[in-house]
């Protein structure tokens, strides 16, 4: 069966219905999750998206927000777009950096930086498609802390990325960042679900 590409309103809990499982839903996504997740450098960590982790995330903003049905229609509008389509791979892109000073620093270094992640498929690199919804980079040239890109894959990389062996690196070609992570055979298992 192939994997859901979008969350609907008939996928929403009631809030009182989701505490009683909170918990356990989040107990069980995270061995997902540790295998989505890839540190490349020192600072940034890819998080692979998929509809079990935004369907969590919209979950988590309704129950902590208490916002209601008027929240529902912005939460799916928010997260829908990190769901991948079928024959891409979409990651949420985190500089985590604790300190303020540091950080102010690095980010005012990495300016266009969205446009500078790659995913190399044994051989074949793909170039990400930051998110449009809005401008990542400020006018001073300074990059946001949170990215999110997608990766679109031809029929022949879905092929070559769904096959055991396939050497897969997560890149960052920017010039004042340039740092790549091979992932796993098991994470590049997980990551293949969403093809």
């Amino acid at each position: 069966m192939p994997a859901k590409t979008e969350i609907t309103r008939d996928d929403i809990m009631d809030m009182a219905d989701y505490g009683k499982i909170r918990a356990e839903r989040r107990r069980e996504i995270l061995p997902a999750k540790k295998l989505r997740r890839v540190p490349v450098g020192p600072y940034a960590t890819f998080y692979f998206e998929s509809y079990d982790s935004m369907w969590l995330q919209v979950h988590e903003m309704l129950f902590i927000e208490k916002g209601g049905e008027e929240q529902i229609e912005d939460e799916l509008s928010a997260y829908n777009p990190l769901i991948p389509k079928g024959k891409e791979l979409v990651a949420t892109v985190m500089f985590e950096i604790d300190d303020p000073v540091r950080r102010k620093a690095v980010l005012g270094k990495l300016g266009g930086v969205e446009e500078t992640m790659t995913l190399d498929i044994g051989g074949d690199k793909v170039t990400g498609v930051p998110e449009a919804d809005v401008d990542r980079t400020t006018a001073e040239g300074k990059a946001s802390s949170v990215q999110f890109v997608h990766f679109p894959l031809s029929d022949a990389q879905v092929d070559a990325f769904k096959t055991p062996g396939t050497r897969v690196v997560v890149a960052i070609e920017h010039p004042d960042y340039q740092h790549m992570a091979g992932l796993s055979d098991d994470s590049r298992e997980e990551l293949a679900k969403d093809l």
